[in-house]
């Protein structure tokens, strides 16, 4: 999930790893919070727009990795994300969210929350790695004005999860009435 011009919307830049850590820490709990008593059978019911909350969780995953091995580790994107060179390239972000849902919608929802738990603690892990003078770094060396690496970190993980689970919430609320 890309921000526009990659800088996060709704709050302000965390001052250290360790206040990076608790945002990341807060709406990943809220979110686990929010689907905790869920059943395969809820998690599978969709939204009008055609999405389940395991494909809402499963897309979180994604970009979360995403950001852990484009942003974090320079891999090349059409890589990173598993699709062709020449395709990626005509893909917009919705183009490639579509690619991404359609990918993991016969996949169970076990098989999508083991990996969000997987790969969530592989990005904690990393970015535990990772100076946080580091992460305050451009992303691009070429383009100082595209914003520090922490924006992507930011828009890939605390902010993602709380627009998601607004979604989430609004489908479970749905879902019970």
């Amino acid at each position: 999930m890309e921000t526009e011009n990659n800088v996060p919307a709704a709050t302000s830049l965390p001052g250290d790893k360790t206040a990076l850590f608790d945002r990341i820490e807060r709406e990943w709990s809220a979110l686990q919070a929010a689907i905790a008593q869920l059943s395969p059978q809820q998690m599978n019911v969709l939204d009008e727009g055609g999405w389940s909350i395991k494909d809402n969780l499963a897309h979180l995953t994604a970009w979360e990795q995403f950001m852990q091995l484009y942003h974090l580790q320079n891999q090349p994107p059409y890589e990173v994300l598993q699709i062709d060179k020449t395709t990626f390239e005509t893909l917009d972000e919705a183009g490639i969210n579509e690619v991404l849902r359609s990918r993991n919608e016969a996949r169970s929802v076990a098989e999508v929350l083991a990996e969000a738990e997987r790969v969530h603690a592989q990005v904690l892990a990393d970015l535990a790695q990772i100076p946080f003078e580091e992460l305050m770094q451009p992303r691009y060396a070429d383009d100082p004005e595209a914003g520090p690496r922490i924006n992507w970190v930011i828009g890939n993980t605390y902010e993602h999860y709380q627009e998601h689970r607004a979604a989430i919430q609004k489908l479970i609320e749905h879902t019970q009435a």
